[in-house]
């Protein structure tokens, strides 16, 4: 199955995905998982390797998974991610139906 159109992989991002699927011994293949919020409704779960769900999108060698049930929240949203000396994690980015917190992982879709 190809991955949807509407929810792209930034090439860090991407890099950062294969890193992490490389140390999970399952290199090209990463999960995503939305799961309850604190600052706002959704927050972002990654981690290296597959699990159960289908392809969300392809970027740079690395094929992401995730629920199929959550394929509409991440709608025109993009994956990040930003690094530096200190450290690194993995950022949502999204259009103006989308509130986001100030640490970046977790985000809400706004009412229309």
């Amino acid at each position: 199955m190809e991955p949807k159109a509407g929810f792209l992989i930034t090439p860090r991002a991407a890099a950062e995905l294969c890193r992490l699927s490389l140390r999970a011994g399952q290199p090209g293949l990463a999960y995503l998982n939305l799961v309850e919020g604190s600052c706002e409704t959704w927050a972002l779960q990654l981690r290296g390797g597959t699990g159960s769900g289908v392809a969300l999108a392809r970027a740079d060698g690395i094929t992401l998974y995730g629920r199929r049930e959550q394929l509409a929240l991440l709608k025109d949203m993009q994956l990040d991610y930003q690094g530096d000396l200190s450290g690194g994690g993995f950022l949502l980015r999204g259009g103006d139906e989308i509130r986001s917190c100030a640490c970046g992982s977790a985000f809400s879709r706004l009412e229309s």
